[in-house]
């Protein structure tokens, strides 16, 4: 397969993205790292000594380079609108992180843009396509007569003991509600794909443990358009090495869902989530279960490498769904503050 050079821009995050993803994951197979970039020399150097790369200390500098086609864009979500659109306008394709950006009218007006200039711009959540698990869930509505959705309750967490360090993640403007912002999203993400569009939002946090300004424990409740109600708690407070497991428990009109709810029974529930649905036949329930060979979280490098390529990516998101939970955001954002119940 033609591997296709691309170049990380930010080694915070991106540092592991190049390690696990580009260099040693599933993007080695399509992609090979070329350059990475960060205003802070000393990551810079690091970087490119320990992949043998091109080392790039300014973006403009890696944009101008026509070897390279595609850029991993891992910088923090404010302003990130502007970084993909000098990308696409240098003709570079553009894979970025979640969330994509905090101004949901920005992130809009850029990926139209990315799109009437003919470049791919994706990221691992919302995912161009859905997840193996999301499918799942899909499928199972369709095969088993699930009806309407009426209700969800979807956890994420994980411990962290952080320290304030001046980034955005200290600042309630860039990062409203933390723990919604930072893992949250990934379910919004989920609920949104499976459920419809959100109607309004009220949330509650807390600060517990976090020496950042912002909160370390919340929860977003959301009505959405078609009636359903959903809760989605996130917290960097809970120490018990089920970290990130995405638990989701859906329920529609004839049957409930539920994707790694209880303690993980398998060893890797995140990148291998375990999905069951419960029916009821006759007045009994009979349930179904499968693994799930995939997560809501990946990035999908093999959809990008196609859509690159020209290929059409079948079911691709439009530029509005991947912009839907950035709305949920901004009314999270302003219920924060109000302690109301805010309109998306």
């Amino acid at each position: 397969m033609n591997k296709i050079p691309i170049g990380v821009v930010g080694l915070n995050w991106g540092r592991s993205v190049i390690r696990d993803q580009i260099v040693n994951g599933p993007a080695s197979e399509h992609f090979e790292l070329a350059a990475v970039c960060c205003k802070e020399a000393d990551k810079v150097d690091a970087c490119a000594h320990e992949f043998g790369v091109t080392p790039y200390y300014s973006f403009d500098e890696l944009l101008r380079d026509k070897r390279i086609p595609a850029v991993g864009l891992m910088t923090g979500p404010a302003g990130r609108a502007d970084l993909i659109r000098r990308a696409i306008e240098a003709g570079k394709h553009v894979m970025t992180t979640k969330p994509i950006e905090i101004d949901p009218d920005a992130a809009l007006e850029v990926l139209r843009l990315a799109r009437n200039l003919g470049r791919v711009v994706h990221l691992n959540s919302p995912t161009p396509l859905p997840s193996p698990d999301i499918r799942q869930i899909m499928d199972w509505r369709t095969e088993l007569g699930l009806g309407r959705p009426i209700a969800a309750r979807a956890d994420i967490w994980s411990s962290y003991r952080e320290q304030p360090d001046g980034s955005w993640y200290d600042d309630p403007v860039k990062c409203p509600v933390a723990p919604i912002f930072r893992l949250g999203i990934y379910l919004i993400n989920d609920l949104i794909r499976l459920i419809g569009t959100p109607q309004a939002v009220s949330v509650m946090s807390s600060r517990l443990f976090t020496g950042r300004p912002t909160p370390d424990n919340a929860q977003l409740s959301l009505v959405f358009e078609n009636g359903a109600i959903a809760n989605i708690f996130s917290s960097f407070c809970v120490n018990d090495a089920q970290w990130w497991l995405s638990s989701l428990t859906l329920n529609f009109e004839n049957g409930t869902v539920y994707r790694n709810v209880g303690p993980a029974s398998g060893p890797n529930p995140r990148e291998r989530p375990e999905l069951t649905v419960v029916t009821n036949d006759r007045g009994f329930p009979r349930t179904r279960s499968v693994v799930a060979e995939g997560s809501t979280e990946d990035y999908q490098w093999s959809a990008f490498h196609r859509a690159i390529q020209g290929r059409p990516v079948e079911g691709d998101l439009t530029d509005e769904k991947v912009v839907a939970a950035l709305r949920v955001i901004r009314a999270m954002a302003r219920a924060e503050v109000s302690r109301q119940i805010e309109p998306v």
